[in-house]
């Protein structure tokens, strides 16, 4: 691209030099030798007007007073009536100017000079104007080089910075270049970039909030379907198969949240429930982990307590509630239950260390735990509590107490005409 603007800025400036510089070689050629022609003219005038003036003053013009006032390398030759031609001066050969004139007394005055004198000035003035047009062609090459870097360098960026992001490199580079056309260009690929890291950003949420939530739910199936490997009573098998049923139904929950949440986070389906029917599916989950642990987990509280969400996600909050506690607390882990203004709060509380002070609200942010875990799992708690429209929070940092808050009333249900103006 350098190459061609800097041919195409020459070319252009060649063509203004080739018709302008022929055009004033022309006329300055003609004006040269027009000039020149004016001078010898006015040479001869002049002479003829010495001669009269000696004639009438001394009767007669020699040559050596003639001499005298030739000016240059001229030739004259003087034609006065009755006496000898006086030359003066050596005659030109080849091509040359000449000019007549006449006296008052009759004489005729012929001045000549070589064209070659012409010739030099054209060729002087050829000289400039070549200079000039040089000097004309360097100056247009440097600034079609200026030009051209100015152009192509921006490009050269731009093309780096779409070779970036398609090498998985999406971080914008808000740089501008003083071109509308290419900082056009580069809103553009920044804003392509910011949204290949949002989408890169989702993308691997998703995979890390997946891997986090499905891990329990999967485990917990495993050893379903175990004991169901291991025994050879019906009665135990249906019983086993029924719950790994039921997990399996919760592991399809889970995966469709975290696809919606994925796609929009607020776009959850939230209905009426018991709460009493999550918390107690949960405990009946966990309570083998605990006892293998030499802990228990009970519940407390307000029963047959209702609360408006998904139920799924509900039990995928209090699951990461209740692992927390497994992993970072200790003692016997509670699930307490109340209602406060228009909502159910269920609280969950460990006898446990509880929370660093340095953690505090910072607890639900990704990638912050407290020991070495992956930090997910709070953050996805809260989300997916969001999205039901509720909250989650941390009451008080020791002895550890969450707080889930679910609304105990139905969201107002979308008439006919809602979203449709058209309906009355």
């Amino acid at each position: 691209m350098r190459r061609r603007l800097i041919q195409s800025t020459l070319a252009v400036v060649l063509v203004v030099i080739a018709v302008f510089g022929v055009s004033l070689v022309i006329v300055e050629t003609r004006t040269i030798s027009s000039t020149a022609q004016e001078r010898v003219d006015l040479e001869a005038v002049r002479l003829a007007s010495i001669v009269d003036s000696r004639l009438i003053g001394t009767g007669s013009v020699d040559e050596q007073f003639l001499r005298e006032q030739i000016r240059d390398a001229r030739y004259a030759e003087i034609r006065i009536p009755g006496e000898p031609v006086v030359e003066v001066g050596s005659k030109p050969s080849g091509d040359v100017l000449r000019g007549r004139a006449t006296g008052e007394e009759g004489e005729t005055v012929l001045v000549e000079e070589p064209r070659s004198s012409v010739t030099r000035e054209v060729g002087r003035t050829l000289l400039v104007i070549g200079l000039v047009a040089l000097l004309a062609v360097i100056a247009a090459v440097l600034l079609a080089i200026r030009q051209a870097n100015r152009l192509a360098s921006p490009l050269t960026d731009l093309a780096e910075t779409a070779e970036r992001l398609g090498s998985g490199d999406p971080r914008p580079r808000h740089k501008r270049y003083g071109v509308p056309e290419l900082d056009r260009v580069a809103d553009v690929l920044d804003s392509s970039a910011e949204r290949i890291a949002r989408m890169l950003t989702a993308e691997r949420r998703l995979a890390a909030d997946a891997s986090h939530q499905l891990r329990t739910p999967l485990t917990a199936l495993s050893m379903r379907l175990e004991e169901i490997t291991l025994t050879d009573e019906p009665e135990t098998v249906k019983e086993e198969a029924t719950i790994a049923l039921s997990q399996v139904e919760r592991l399809t929950d889970v995966v469709d949240r975290l696809l919606t949440n994925s796609r929009d986070p607020r776009s959850g389906s939230a209905v009426t429930f018991e709460l009493d029917d999550v918390i107690q599916q949960q405990i009946a989950e966990w309570r083998p982990a605990y006892r293998g642990e030499g802990r228990a987990i009970v519940s407390s509280g307000k029963r047959h307590l209702t609360a408006v969400g998904t139920p799924g996600a509900v039990a995928q909050v209090l699951a990461a509630l209740i692992e927390n506690s497994l992993m970072h607390g200790g003692g016997t882990v509670a699930l307490r239950t109340r209602v406060t203004g228009n909502q159910a709060v269920v609280e969950v509380t460990d006898e446990g260390p509880g929370v660093p002070g340095d953690l505090g609200a910072r607890i639900f942010e990704r990638t912050i735990s407290g020991r070495n875990s992956t930090g997910i799992g709070l953050a996805v708690a809260r989300d997916l509590a969001e999205a039901d429209g509720g909250r989650l929070e941390l009451l008080q940092g020791r002895p550890p107490v969450f707080g889930l808050f679910l609304s105990r009333t139905p969201p107002p249900k979308k008439s006919a005409g809602d979203g449709d103006p058209t309906v009355r």
